[in-house]
């Protein structure tokens, strides 16, 4: 597997394009260098944001990468795909001013890609040895944050992935204009570097978790969501279906032909992504149907608004209720009553049902959260199809385990997941140290 493939690096130019050192200069130095600043406040990691962009206007572009680093082992992909207007950059004192906030996802990207480009280099530390062993199931986000803490502070660590390549979304379900699954490698090799150990294995059976348990003192739970919600309806078997992120894995990791015309089921960020790259791709058109309004469409705003500029074409108040050959078939729909969750539902209108011709079909209607490892064994309580936890440590109902992510929280942003298994990191810690003293 050559990663990224050839043919994406022409076809998915980066969304924002990086500064070049005049660029992030100017930049830093409009920095106003808060004292307690509400930017590293909004962070969900804490990174101590004046700090590494003073350390850029001062040229100390080392130093500036170890202070994200610090805070978050991730800080090469949070750059890219946190949605920083909502964060750091819209808590950026600037906006009192009626002034363009700091660019600070761009200057953190700035300082990361140096770090890559020079040869990933942290800042030495004596690891302390302690006593303890901990086991990371999956490898995404919150299993590689939750690790690399873990070694900072001497315990051995174990990743355990049953994919050929560690990362997990941010590998494989994120669009490639965003972020290539070979950035999100040199990441997995920063974790791997600190002495974490990546094992590809499948944990999938009571036996398994029974095997962890006897060798390890604690087990993280990283583990993600589920496979993509199925729609439930006739033909979604069909060849010309394949779910958003089979999708989206599929080609970041080989060459991948799509429909000249394609639908897109879903209003998410998702199903936002799938749709361009479909067209990136070489789809003549891209339709995305959703059966509530723009209005409802839980996709950020800034994601549907470049979605619009690559050309994809948005239909609201449709639902599918059959795949056909060559063609989908939907039915209008209309806004009740809120359910449970405040959202309003979407109703089928009788008698209005019409065919969309197409030859590709990718729905996009979010995740199981079904946990079938953890279902009914462990004494591990779930919640709404979650794990669930104790928020401030991220500790299950068995104080064995812990866990974090979507896993935890249904789905959130990248740099939510690297926060989770930071705080779950210093509990365990401090529950090893509990038992060793």
């Amino acid at each position: 597997m050559t990663l990224p493939v050839p043919s994406n690096l022409e076809r998915f130019p980066e969304l924002h394009p990086a500064f070049d050192t005049q660029s992030a200069l100017a930049e830093a130095n409009r920095c106003l260098y808060c004292y307690d600043a509400p930017c590293s406040a909004a962070c969900p990691t804490h990174i101590d944001v004046p700090r590494f962009i003073k350390k850029i206007a001062s040229g100390n572009l080392h130093g500036s990468a170890n202070t994200i680093l610090d805070s978050n082992i991730l800080g090469l992909s949070c750059s890219r795909v946190c949605p920083v207007d909502v964060l750091c950059e819209g808590a950026c004192v600037m906006h009192r001013y009626n002034k363009q906030p700091i660019e600070i996802g761009r200057l953190q990207r700035y300082a990361m890609d140096r770090f890559y480009e020079r040869g990933p280099r942290l800042t030495p530390h004596a690891l302390p040895v302690a006593t303890g062993k901990v086991a990371c199931i999956g490898g995404g986000p919150a299993s590689l944050s939750c690790a690399a803490e873990l070694r900072r502070r001497g315990y051995h660590v174990t990743v355990f992935d049953n994919r050929p390549l560690p990362g997990g979304l941010n590998t494989y379900g994120i669009a490639e204009y965003k972020l290539r699954p070979s950035d999100s490698l040199r990441e997995v090799g920063l974790v791997q570097s600190l002495g974490v150990e990546f094992r590809q294995q499948e944990i999938a059976s009571t036996q398994s978790l029974d095997e962890l348990e006897k060798e390890y003192d604690v087990i993280f739970l990283g583990i993600g969501l589920g496979a993509m919600e199925a729609l439930g309806i006739p033909g979604e078997d069909r060849p010309e279906v394949i779910d958003a992120l089979r999708f989206i894995a599929h080609y970041k990791t080989r060459d991948l032909e799509v429909g000249r015309v394609v639908v897109v089921i879903g209003g998410g960020n998702t199903a936002i992504d799938a749709a361009n790259a479909a067209r990136r791709l070489g789809a003549d058109e891209v339709h995305v149907f959703y059966r509530r309004t723009e209005k409802e469409m839980p996709a950020f705003l800034y994601e549907y608004e470049n979605s619009k500029l690559e050309g994809v074409q948005f239909h609201w108040l449709a639902q599918p209720v059959e795949i056909l050959e060559r063609a989908v078939r939907l039915v209008s729909t209309r806004l009740g009553a809120p359910d449970a969750s405040g959202r309003r539902k979407a109703e089928p209108v009788p008698g209005t049902e019409f065919a969309f011709v197409c030859d590709m079909v990718i729905p996009a209607v979010g995740q199981s959260r079904f946990m079938k490892l953890l279902e009914g064994s462990r004494g591990i309580d779930l919640e709404h199809g979650c794990v669930a936890v104790d928020r401030p440590t991220g500790r299950t109902s068995n104080p064995k385990y812990y866990a974090g992510g979507d896993c935890v929280n249904g789905g959130r942003e990248v740099v939510d997941a690297v926060a989770d298994g930071k705080r779950a990191a210093l509990a365990i810690t401090r529950r090893l140290e509990a038992v060793r003293g």
